[in-house]
């Protein structure tokens, strides 16, 4: 699965890992994630993100 990195504070999302801080389980693709979703570290939107 695809890993994608902030570009604001370079917060790597792995979907292998998920995302604990906003309740995103294990192997949930970046494309899965809401558009309500924002970056745990800095709250940037999805937009913000580029594939790794």
């Amino acid at each position: 699965m695809q890993r994608w990195i902030c570009t604001v504070c370079q917060h790597i999302y792995d979907p292998e890992q998920g995302d604990d801080r906003n309740g995103v389980p294990a192997m949930i693709s970046f494309t899965e994630l809401t558009e309500e979703w924002t970056c745990p570290v800095c709250k940037a939107k999805k937009n913000f993100f580029k594939p790794l």
